[in-house]
Formats: structure tokens, sequence, C-alpha cells
């Protein structure tokens, strides 16, 4: 049975050397397009102008007809195409916007929106939850992709390109993750990372191929940011940067130019044990780039496998991710028993969700409550 095309994506192709070491050409960032291969024109810290070349090579592929028309002749790839070219662009993160549309295309392209019900939903979530995609394929990441096509349709509608209203059936929310690590668990983490060594033919070798996560756990564990601030993270400012201000000891993580979403990223104060394993970093580096590299090359979306193989020979059993660093920085705040306004305003967060996902932590949490409850 054939494999399913991957869609258009970005591929970072590693800087070229001569035999004698010396750079011939440098990184830089391509599309990947049924095996056709396509430059950006953007270097390696130019991620996020990638990836809007990504979102408008995607759109270009699509020329839909903009006319009013019932349901049964309107063409979802149409639909799909023109909140392409209308919204997508303007959002954060295009290029995330431009793959979800890849796998709607490729499930619901041949259809016409009176063909969108909730059994075809239903059948594109079971579709999705069988792709085996890490812990979102089981519903989380159908429920997303839908959302996408749920405004799509909508969007479509207020340009008046259709009257009638299609229901898209969503799979439920799933539960929110609970794990967070102990600062036991992350020393034992720390210590894997940084010692481990690559072995070849059964003999260990002089490779460390898990050392980069350790300053992927430090930045992370310290600052509660979200895996993609901590990806971006450079050492001098830039458009379409965050960026690690070692002088003034503090932490730039919404992106220089980068469109405000809801999920803030407030610039953050730097603890003084990260502040100093940083300026040590810096130090170190020769090429001035990203904070956190691997073989040279910045992390391009996810940790998930060597994070995965870390955990295992540490013993950390549960289901640890990138994300599960940011949990952890918050539970860490809120045992010691600081306002939850101070902990909100740190992570960039409402206080509303650190009271529902970490208020049981508090040295304090229902104390009162609990000896008012034995009272006369």
């Amino acid at each position: 049975m054939p494999r399913n095309a991957k869609g258009a994506r970005l591929w970072l192709r590693p800087a070229r050397r001569d035999k004698s070491g010396k750079i011939t050409e440098t990184a830089h960032w391509i599309i990947i397009d049924g095996g056709r291969q396509t430059s950006t024109g953007c270097g390696a810290i130019e991620r996020e102008a990638a990836e809007k070349r990504l979102a408008e090579h995607i759109a270009s592929k699509y020329q839909p007809e903009r006319r009013e028309r019932p349901l049964s002749e309107t063409r979802t790839a149409d639909v799909i195409a023109i909140y392409l070219d209308d919204v997508a662009p303007k959002q954060a993160r295009p290029a995330a916007a431009g793959e979800r549309a890849e796998r709607l295309l490729r499930f619901f392209g041949t259809t016409t929106l009176n063909e969108i019900t909730p059994a075809t939903c239903r059948a594109y979530a079971a579709a999705r939850a069988g792709q085996g995609r890490s812990n979102k394929g089981t519903g989380g990441g159908a429920r997303r992709d839908l959302q996408d096509l749920t405004a799509a349709i909508n969007h479509h509608r207020k340009q008046g390109l259709h009257r009638e209203f299609v229901f898209v059936e969503k799979p439920e929310r799933g539960n929110s993750r609970q794990r967070w690590l102990t600062r036991d668990e992350v020393a034992r983490l720390f210590w894997v990372c940084w010692r481990a060594r690559e072995v070849q033919d059964g003999k260990e070798t002089g490779k460390r191929p898990l050392r980069h996560l350790c300053r992927f756990l430090l930045l992370g564990i310290y600052t509660g940011s979200r895996p993609g601030a901590v990806f971006n993270a450079c050492w001098d400012r830039g458009p379409g940067r965050s960026w690690v201000d070692v002088e003034r000891g503090v932490f730039h993580r919404h992106a220089e130019g980068a469109r405000e979403t809801n999920k803030r990223q407030p610039t953050v104060r730097l603890a003084p044990r990260l502040l100093a394993h940083l300026r040590r970093w810096r130090r170190l580096d020769e090429a001035r780039g990203y904070v956190v590299t691997h073989e040279g090359q910045p992390i391009k979306t996810s940790v998930k496998t060597a994070l995965g193989r870390a955990c295992g020979v540490a013993g950390i059993e549960g289901a640890v991710t990138a994300y599960t660093l940011r949990h952890s920085c918050a539970s860490w705040l809120v045992a010691k028993g600081l306002p939850t306004r101070m902990i909100a305003d740190f992570l960039g967060t409402g206080e509303q969700m650190i009271l529902d996902h970490y208020g049981h932590l508090a040295p304090g949490y229902q104390q009162e409550a609990a000896r008012a409850i034995g009272r006369k």
C-alpha cells in the first residue's frame, strides 16, 4: 500500500562545506513538496519569514473562484484556499495553518460543502487517530484541524460566497496534561543528557547525542517559556527572533516584529543561576546565532525523540513532553507559596489558569476549609 504524501513542508538544509571544512553555502530553509525542492531565500535564523513563504506556496497551488454558489457547487478546496489567501498570512504561525490545510485538503479536497456532515468529520478524526501522531493523534490534532475548517467555512460565508450554515463536528476536548517533574527528576534527566554517549558496534564513542537538551532543559524550566520561544531564542535581537539579553539579565520571549496572540510571551527576568550559565554559553559560542542548537543547527520543531530517549535512560515514567518543563516551572512556583498573580505574569498566562491547574499544590490549599469543617 503506497504511503501518504507528507505535503509541502519546510526543511533546513545544512550548511555545505568543502574538503577543508570551509563553509561554501550557509544553511537555509527550503520547501519540499512532492519531491521538488524550492528555496525560500531565508537563512537559518529567518524561520518566520520561511513559514510565510511556505504558506504562500501552499495557497498558490489553488486558484479558487470567488462567486456565490450553492453548497452543492462549492468545492471545499476553494473554501480552504480562500482562507489561506485572506486569513492565514495574518496569523502568528502561517506555516502551521498551511500544514493543517494540507491535511484537510487530502481528505476533503474532492468534496463540496454539502458533503461535510458529522459523519465525514468523524471519519476524518478517525483517520487522523490512525496516523499515530504523537499525543495529538487521538483527537486533539483532528479537533485543531477541524477548527480551521470551521473558520474557513465561516470566512467564506461572511464574504457572501455561500449563504447556508455548515456544521462541522469536532472531537471532544481532551483532558489537560497534569504531568510535571520533581527537582530530583530534572536533576537525573540533566545528568543523563550531559553524560550520554553514542554507542557504535557495542563501544562508546566521543559523540554526545543528548547534550543539546541541557540548554533546552535549563532555559525551559527556569523561565517556564513555551518550547517555541526556547527554540527561537538567539543571542542577539533581530526580526522574527526572541532573544536573550545577558547584559540586562532578561529573556525577550516575544519575537521582534511578530504579531500578538492570546498566548502572551512577556519579557521575563532570568534567575541568577540560569544567567550564569547563559553568560558562559555565550562566551563558548563562536557563532552568534541560536542559544539551543544540535550539531551546530537550530532545533527545527521538536525534541520529542531525544527527550523520550533521555527519559527512558533516566528511568522517568509518564508522558513527558517539551511542555512538561513549563508545567513543572508553574508547579514549583505555586508550591513555594508565591502569589498566583505573580506566577501568571512570569509565565505569560491568566491567573485563573494557574488556579485551575496548579492551585492544589499551594502550601495552604484548602487548609482553612479543612480546619473549619471540624469546628463546632
